[in-house]
């Protein structure tokens, strides 16, 4: 491996449309003593896919956190649906919609599949919040980065 392919950044998936993919290899630290995911661990998934989405449209939570007017998002509720576990060594894929924007609030779909398998289904509802941890309304730059992947 050459030095140069240590400094590549990591995939940050891809879009179809409005939906925006996410791969996810499944490591042995992700699963429990009988080799399937552990239960947790979607949600770490499932993060990991919604801030790359973020960086593929063009910010990032740091970003946001250290602006003029700082901003972070909080995940409010989330509701996730198992249908079928994964194992060690599947190859996941993360789809993710973001669906629409109200206020402070934000709805996002979520799904992981495994090939053409759906295992596990969420869907949450951040909230947009300063530093104090008040809600408040997502910059309007952002919410017109994010119009074309909204429902309309």
């Amino acid at each position: 491996m050459t030095e140069q392919s240590h400094r590549e950044e990591p995939t940050m998936g891809w879009f179809k449309g409005r939906e925006h993919h996410y791969p996810i290899r499944v490591f042995y630290e992700d699963t429990d003593f009988t080799g399937i995911v552990y239960y947790a661990n979607y949600l770490r998934f499932f993060e990991r896919a919604r801030s790359s989405y973020f960086r593929l449209v063009g910010f990032n939570h740091s970003d946001l956190w250290e602006a003029e007017d700082p901003l972070a998002f909080a995940i409010r509720k989330i509701e996730l649906d198992y249908k079928k576990p994964a194992r060690i060594d599947d190859h996941l894929t993360i789809v993710t919609t973001y669906d629409r924007f109200k206020g402070a609030r934000l709805w996002v779909s979520q799904a992981c599949y495994c090939g053409g398998d759906l295992l596990v289904t969420a869907v949450s509802e951040a909230a947009s919040i300063t530093p104090a941890g008040r809600p408040k309304r997502a910059p309007k730059w952002m919410v017109e980065k994010l119009a074309p992947y909204l429902e309309s």
